[in-house]
């Protein structure tokens, strides 16, 4: 139920339930329990146009998962100020961080929870991989275009990006027709395929032998989309492996869960106007927050 549903269901105004849930949230806030927090997942969303963003922190312990803290931007004074209010002995009892590339989170984790282990967000690298591929599919599609040959690739975006067992039996066939020509794309495609092989190690040794294997045969591919990715992997390599070494415990599917309820809060809060409302709103919904002993419990 949305708050302005409770408003009709109890006959009153928008501003009175406005009011209740917001002293609800901060009542949750200030009696919220943050002890024995290990693991964190920290990532970024798009909630407004014009690139604003929302940097969120949750709490991904296997026995808690709830939004811990939202800040305004991306920038590395943003992270900063989650750490200055999480406080150093929180952050020093860390075990775990989950996280994209983004270079000020990493250097804030380095700085001020250097004892966690930091891994790399699964979704992001493999999201980043899958650039790559679309990046040479356009690109030789520009190329084909001067022989008259782009129709070679049209329509083929969502095949290259799809995981192989999730083709239909059309577009398996179209992927076995287009194998057989010496194209770039499939040769990019083939890559990223034989990449998805590192998830399915345990050891972080037999991981990293892989990993290393798939970026040296990449770099020697000429296809420079897929080059610049595999230099980017080799630099946070460490960090990928730590995946492996947390025993795939974390990953981003926690992480992308609490970002699609996130993004599903923010669409029902469209046409709510200050950023004040929509963080009482994230709160309200992925806060796991303790309520006041009321009559009526406010549904999300």
């Amino acid at each position: 139920m949305s708050w302005k549903e409770v408003a009709r269901t109890f006959h009153t105004s928008w501003d009175t339930v406005y009011a209740a849930i917001t002293w609800v949230v901060s009542y949750g806030l200030e009696h919220r329990d943050l002890s024995g927090i290990s693991a964190i997942g920290v990532d970024e969303i798009q909630y407004r146009k014009g690139h604003k963003y929302l940097t969120l922190v949750y709490q991904i312990d296997a026995g808690c998962r709830r939004l811990l803290w939202a800040g305004k931007d991306r920038t590395t004074e943003t992270i900063e100020g989650f750490f200055s209010w999480f406080g150093q002995a929180r952050s020093q009892s860390l075990r775990f961080i989950c996280s994209d590339m983004w270079k000020p989170y990493l250097n804030a984790f380095a700085q001020r929870a250097s004892q966690a282990l930091n891994i790399l967000d699964r979704f992001h690298v493999v999201a980043n991989l899958n650039r790559a591929l679309d990046e040479t599919r356009r690109q030789e599609v520009i190329r084909l275009r001067g022989y008259g040959k782009d129709a070679v690739l049209t329509k083929t975006k969502w095949i290259w990006l799809k995981k192989a067992s999730n083709l239909t039996r059309k577009q398996r066939l179209r992927v076995k027709d287009l194998v057989s020509m010496n194209l770039r794309t499939v040769r990019a495609y083939l890559l990223k395929e034989e990449f998805q092989r590192l998830w399915n190690f345990h050891l972080p040794t037999r991981a990293g032998q892989f990993l290393d294997g798939w970026c040296t045969a990449v770099l020697r591919s000429r296809i420079e989309p897929m080059k610049k990715i595999a230099r980017q992997l080799r630099s946070h390599r460490e960090l990928i492996l730590n995946y492996f070494h947390a025993r795939k415990a974390f990953s981003s599917g926690v992480v992308e869960g609490l970002n699609n309820k996130v993004k599903l809060t923010i669409r029902k809060s469209y046409g709510f106007k200050g950023d004040k409302t929509l963080e009482i709103a994230l709160f309200h919904n992925l806060g796991a927050l303790p309520e006041p002993d009321l009559g009526y419990k406010f549904a999300g």
